[in-house]
């Protein structure tokens, strides 16, 4: 077959294995995903661009075996003439600093030049003006050298020829005026007198204060500096987990830095942790014992919350502790959950109230320390605070007895006691009970009197002074209405025989300023 008949004949390509396909295949895909995850493209010299190329280059070579030594070479030829581009255009890059500089040295030295010399002329001018008030303080000095070597003393004296300011030439004459004038102008002289021991104060003392000042400043930043690294410390405590030692550490840290509402909120959020004490009774407990260390006793809205939170607890022994220590501050809500605590523990409800009162005291609520000695049953204690302190009106005792109804307290209340007048009317004390549903109370009271005997009711109904006679006359019809119609007769035969007293009926028309005209 000749050479014309074969190349008539189709070249086949050739024919490709499956290996070397697939590895085509994955370089192809390795190239696109290189490229478009850095985000170079074809159009610019990028390394990343020429990174991905080599390592391609580098996986051709392992895999074609049979052509490694001279692929080899091409590669490391061509490496070297990539590394030489890179290299001239750094030096390129730098070249063209470098003349940008030199090209703007010639501008910078001009407004250095001009900046020299308006710098110049500014400092000619502050000399000026320096030599001036130089001038003027020697001056002033030379002035004051001679009036310290002549002791010159000014007097001011006043021509008598001249009119006094303020005044016309017949009040000038007139003594009457002069007089008048002459107080306005004492008057004036110690308004000006009290102005200069108020209102100014001497240089030194001036002087003092601003180093007092200077003083507390100092101390102000030594204790904020302190306060950040104790603040540090102590989150730091509590971000490990370290709850009890933080509590402890807060407690007892120096000047009481951090015993304030911030950190007991911090260890509230807490709560409480299993098989462990509550971190914030253990911050309250430690802050509390060390309180008598401290020139300052406890702020008062710390001091309530340790006690609600002592008593969320059920540790009554260790608020007992606190309020005994005295080196709280106390307020009436302190009292007041103190004593709503007792109302739900019956069995320790009379240490509760003991409690309240020396807050109640402490505070000077005296009509809640009386109260509290009521509850208490301690009556004759509660008299005696009574007639000791006499801030105590009519409505304070009526509502005493309103909400702490002793019968026992309320005859203590309408008797004489230790030779002194009674301090309610038994009478009104009576009513007041029927017309608030008290109505149990009043007649164990009524009962009580009805015993006396018609002597005792005398007694109440004259020795009472601020009982009227028509309430008295009320009183006989309670009694009636209760079963006490002996009682109720005593009352109303003791007021028939009273002078000038007749009893008047509803359909009487007698009239009641007749005696008036006769």
């Amino acid at each position: 077959m000749s050479v014309q008949e074969i190349n008539k004949h189709t070249v086949l390509p050739p024919i490709i294995s499956r290996s070397d396909k697939e590895f085509l295949e994955s370089m192809q895909r390795y190239i696109i995903t290189e490229t478009e995850r850095v985000g170079c493209n074809e159009e610019g010299p990028a390394d990343e661009y020429y990174i991905i190329y080599r390592n391609v280059f580098d996986k051709v070579i392992e895999y074609v075996t049979a052509y490694k030594c001279i692929l080899t070479s091409i590669k490391k030829e061509y490496d070297a003439f990539i590394e030489t581009l890179k290299k001239d255009r750094r030096t390129t890059v730098f070249l063209h600093r470098r003349l940008k500089v030199l090209a703007a040295e010639p501008m910078a030295l001009v407004y250095h030049r001009k900046r020299i010399i308006q710098l110049e002329a500014k400092m000619r001018i502050i000399e000026n003006n320096s030599s001036k008030i130089q001038s003027q303080i020697d001056k002033v000095k030379e002035l004051r050298a001679e009036y310290d070597t002549s002791k010159i003393k000014y007097t001011f004296v006043r021509d008598p020829s001249k009119p006094i300011p303020g005044m016309t030439l017949q009040e000038s004459v007139n003594l009457d005026a002069l007089t008048k004038y002459m107080k306005h102008l004492e008057d004036k002289y110690s308004e000006i007198k009290q102005d200069m021991l108020i209102k100014y104060v001497p240089a030194q003392k001036k002087a003092d204060l601003d180093e007092e000042m200077i003083a507390l400043l100092k101390r102000r930043d030594i204790a904020e500096n302190l306060n950040r690294v104790l603040q540090f410390r102590f989150n730091e405590l509590l971000a490990l987990g370290e709850y009890e030692t933080a509590a402890y550490f807060a407690a007892n840290s120096p000047r009481r830095i951090l015993g304030n509402i911030g950190t007991m909120n911090k260890l509230k959020a807490v709560g409480k942790l299993k098989g462990k004490p509550l971190p914030l009774l253990i911050f309250f407990e430690a802050l509390f014992v060390t309180s008598h260390a401290f020139r300052h006793p406890i702020a008062a809205d710390l001091t309530l919350e340790g006690i609600k939170c002592g008593l969320s607890e059920k540790r009554l022994d260790l608020v007992i502790n606190w309020v005994t220590q005295e080196r709280l501050t106390f307020c009436e809500e302190a009292g007041d959950v103190i004593c709503d605590y007792g109302e739900q523990d019956t069995y320790n409800r009379a240490k509760c109230l003991a409690l309240a009162q020396i807050i109640y005291s402490a505070c000077g609520l005296h009509k809640k320390v009386l109260l509290s000695l009521c509850r208490q049953g301690q009556i004759y204690g509660a008299m005696e605070y009574i007639h000791q302190y006499k801030y105590f009106t009519f409505d304070d005792l009526i509502q005493v007895i309103t909400l702490c109804p002793q019968p026992e307290l309320i005859q203590c209340l309408t008797k004489e006691w230790n030779g002194k007048p009674p301090l309610l009317s038994f009478g009104l004390a009576i009513l007041h009970l029927f017309s608030v549903d008290m109505k149990k109370v009043g007649i164990k009271l009524l009962q009580e009197v009805n015993k006396g005997g018609k002597d005792a009711v005398k007694h109440l109904v004259l020795d009472d002074p601020f009982c009227s006679l028509e309430k008295w006359q009320k009183m006989a019809d309670i009694c009636l209405q209760n079963g006490f119609e002996r009682l109720s007769n005593d009352i109303i035969t003791i007021l028939r025989s009273q002078a000038g007293v007749i009893e008047i009926l509803e359909d009487d028309t007698i009239n009641l300023m007749e005696h008036v005209f006769w």
